[in-house]
């Protein structure tokens, strides 16, 4: 079922989750069993995130350098297949512009229609940690717009060839991200949903925002869309806080705040296990708010771990 139709179902804010493909070498088993425990609160989708493999340049005695890749995520396809024959949800595999061609981009997504999904979450993704900026594949999509474009032109029959055979369309119901705190390439919130709107233009319906920690930033950006003329679902990205070093880390590489009053408690925090009790009671708080407030989803960033998020959900649903 399309994540708009669950939606448009739901008498009630529904919970939703996002887990990371295991590493290479890691087993598949062992995430379906980790997450397992997230069932009891009838998540009518979960997503699966794609991170594109990572490389170094390895230099031989002879001079000449070997590309190594150190950091693979396999088997996104696999994943959510595995997701859908185990738990009877919808997966919603992420889909990146960064290290993919539309070649590869189409076969992936005709991989995917054929094990029965129907829905998709279209991002351009981040530069390499060794690239100060993103720079696209040679024949790669610049934009999350372009891949959204290309996603809709597959669900009308329209493919990369001519020899395609053209009676065969998709039927991806598309997703995007907001940001409430704002892309940090653009340089207002403003022109950040100028953006937006051509995504949705361009045949997203709905959007999942980006991890945020104040509730009012998320309010403020959800009056901006709908006065921008975006009438599509907006469902709010949650992730508490659980770490000493996510005190620092979130800010630093998701470019948000912590609110005031939240780091004033993180701060007097001396061990783990003191922040991930300020940062589930946060996030509960957090849930209360935005269900009363009537969100169609409460979407949880929980990295592959459940136990934070399970103690967040057993407070909420």
């Amino acid at each position: 079922m399309k994540i708009t139709e669950h939606l448009k179902n739901a008498k009630k804010t529904v919970f939703s989750f996002e887990i990371l493909p295991p590493l290479k070498g890691q087993s598949l088993n062992e995430l379906l069993e980790g997450i397992a425990p997230l069932m009891e609160f009838n998540p009518p989708f979960v997503d699966v995130t794609y991170h594109r493999e990572e490389f170094i340049y390895k230099k031989h005695p002879n001079g000449l350098l070997e590309k190594v890749s150190t950091k693979k995520r396999p088997g996104t396809v696999g994943i959510c297949a595995a997701i859908m024959n185990r738990f009877h949800v919808d997966a919603v595999p992420h889909l990146l512009c960064g290290g993919f061609t539309k070649e590869e981009t189409e076969n992936a997504l005709i991989d995917l229609n054929f094990i029965g999904v129907e829905n998709v979450l279209a991002l351009r993704g981040d530069a390499p940690k060794t690239e100060g900026r993103f720079e696209p594949e040679k024949d790669g999509h610049h934009f999350a717009s372009e891949l959204v474009e290309q996603i809709i032109r597959m669900n009308n029959g329209k493919y990369l060839h001519e020899e395609t055979e053209t009676s065969f369309h998709t039927n991806f119901c598309v997703g995007v991200a907001g940001y409430p705190e704002k892309h940090f390439e653009a340089p207002s919130l403003k022109f950040d949903l100028k953006y937006l709107k051509d995504k949705i233009d361009k045949g997203a319906e709905y959007i999942v925002t980006q991890m945020f920690f104040d509730n009012q930033k998320f309010f403020e950006f959800e009056r901006k869309v709908r006065e921008a003329g975006i009438e599509v679902p907006i469902i709010p990205g949650l992730k508490p806080i659980t770490t000493l070093g996510q005190i620092t880390m979130l800010p630093r590489t998701f470019f948000l705040d912590l609110p005031d009053a939240l780091t004033d408690e993180l701060v007097k925090c001396k061990t783990n296990a003191e922040v991930k009790e300020v940062g589930i009671a946060w996030a509960i708080a957090q849930s209360k708010e935005l269900v009363a407030a009537g969100v169609p989803s409460l979407h949880f960033y929980t990295m592959s771990k459940a136990d934070a998020t399970y103690k967040i959900a057993k407070e909420v649903f």
